[in-house]
């Protein structure tokens, strides 16, 4: 087994989860376009949204009672994998163009999507992972 300093540990993990994060991004975006292109940059949306959703899920089991993740596989997911998959650079870069076309009605529906469908894919993945844990933990009460 090969030994990591414990400062390392950190960086290698978000690394490791930066390179399969950012794939995701690339490919799910490469296989979206062609379906949803047009004025809304909707690839960008999708994967900020599924981004989002897998916080909601990720984040409460990394500090769930009864599902312990340890914290350098909390950083690999989170920071790195997410960190990497989403693309709040590319969302922002997406509305300085669509605010170049002054199309008030897109921009406006895309900050919107963004926004409150992300907070609203966050908060299902965390209440569906927060009813499975409880129901796990009703489970592990009876054994």
């Amino acid at each position: 087994m090969i030994s990591i300093h414990r400062r390392l540990r950190p960086a290698l993990a978000v690394s490791l989860g930066a390179i399969p994060g950012a794939l995701s991004r690339f490919l799910l975006e490469a296989y979206l376009e062609p379906y949803l292109a047009g004025n809304v940059p909707f690839a960008t949306l999708i994967v900020n949204v599924t981004g989002c959703f897998l916080l909601g899920v990720i984040a409460p089991l990394a500090f769930a009672r009864t599902f312990v993740l340890h914290p350098d596989l909390r950083l690999l997911l989170t920071t790195g994998f997410i960190g990497s998959y989403t693309t709040f650079s590319s969302y922002e870069l997406d509305n300085d163009k669509l605010l170049s076309i002054r199309n008030v009605a897109i921009e406006g529906f895309y900050w919107l999507g963004s926004m409150g469908l992300g907070l609203l894919a966050l908060e299902l993945g965390s209440r569906l992972v927060l009813r499975g844990l409880a129901y796990w933990e009703k489970w592990d009460d009876l054994t």
